[in-house]
């Protein structure tokens, strides 16, 4: 019990007290080395995921070949030896993973301005051929050619929504009409030919120009697969640092679209970081969809209320369903920080 606890600090005061990939032979006695060369996912990353590298293996014209990709032997040992698991050596494979995700993020962000980060939250469930799904993506689409990074959860629905907008910039709205009805084969995650219609789009309409974005997804919503528009990818084990990071880095503001328990948590849990300016200054709020915010999740008015009282500051929120609101409120915040 010693060895373990000994073990687990070495570690923790390696990975809080270094941002650079961790020597794996300093730190661990022979067995351990040898687990961490078992595991079927990569220790010591210095960049992030692409969707070629999390879904190496993968053959969009033999859809079998999905279960022996990298993401998903990853995910099925993931779940073999269970989402919190019991076993040290596992333990600490996925922390030493999870670091070394941190540390192509904090990479990211030394050529990319956080700043310009935005972040769009939403349901997973959201289907492609849901009208909300393709107004996200038009949206989306529009920040990005701005010069926004978008930012999601990495996931299908409005996430996947989020990330096709940004792959499609600088192309036409015909385009994106085609893209969203290849899509549409197949609406839910959950319907065979979701991944590989993915990677027909992509094929067909291969990235433009220079643009990004960032998708961090988990594996404990490993079921659900991690959309492969995103052109960067920060796949964590560890979902509450995921669920923080999410918040935390989207800088530039955070745009809320229809969504459920999640995107709840993912409300108050930004309020909070605004109300206490946890990072020197308060985010944008911003509220797509009047009528879902302010009737069938009335969570727009509360805030309101919660403000009046005094009971939440410094929140800056908009309720709208106008894009042009929606991008003057990221703009102004944008040049208010430069000032």
């Amino acid at each position: 019990m010693k060895k373990i606890y000994f073990v687990a600090l070495t570690l923790l005061a390696a990975v809080t007290s270094c941002n650079k990939p961790i020597n794996h032979a300093q730190l661990f006695s022979q067995e351990e080395l040898d687990y961490l060369d078992t595991v079927p996912y990569d220790l010591n990353r210095t960049a992030l995921y692409s969707a070629e590298e999390l879904y190496a293996g993968y053959d969009p014209a033999k859809p079998e070949t999905f279960e022996t990709c990298y993401d998903t032997k990853a995910y099925q040992h993931y779940m073999s030896m269970g989402k919190q698991t019991s076993d040290v050596k596992e333990s600490l494979a996925r922390t030493l993973h999870d670091h070394a995700i941190h540390v192509a993020l904090d990479a990211f962000f030394k050529e990319h301005d956080s700043r310009n980060c935005v972040g769009i939250m939403g349901g997973h469930a959201l289907l492609r051929t849901d009208p909300m799904y393709k107004k996200v993506v038009l949206l989306s689409k529009r920040l990005t050619e701005e010069g926004f990074i978008m930012l999601s959860g990495g996931g299908p629905g409005a996430m996947e929504a989020t990330h096709l907008g940004a792959w499609m910039a600088g192309r036409t709205e015909a385009d994106v009409d085609d893209a969203v009805e290849m899509l549409s084969k197949a609406p839910s995650f959950k319907d065979e030919g979701w991944l590989a219609s993915s990677f027909e789009v992509m094929k067909k309409y291969p990235l433009e120009g220079d643009y990004v974005s960032l998708g961090i997804p988990t594996y404990l919503y490993g079921h659900e697969p991690s959309a492969p528009f995103a052109t960067h990818i920060a796949k964590f084990f560890e979902n509450s640092i995921r669920e923080d990071l999410i918040l935390t880095v989207a800088f530039g503001g955070i745009i809320y679209t229809p969504g459920s328990a999640g995107t709840m948590q993912e409300i108050f849990q930004d309020a909070v970081q605004n109300h206490y300016e946890s990072f020197g200054f308060a985010s944008p709020m911003i509220f797509l969809g009047t009528d879902f915010w302010t009737k069938e999740m009335p969570v727009y008015p509360f805030l309101q209320q919660l403000v009046e009282m005094g009971k939440y500051k410094n929140l800056q929120l908009t309720l709208t369903d106008d894009f042009d609101v929606v991008a003057d409120e990221l703009k102004k915040f944008k040049n208010s920080a430069k000032e």
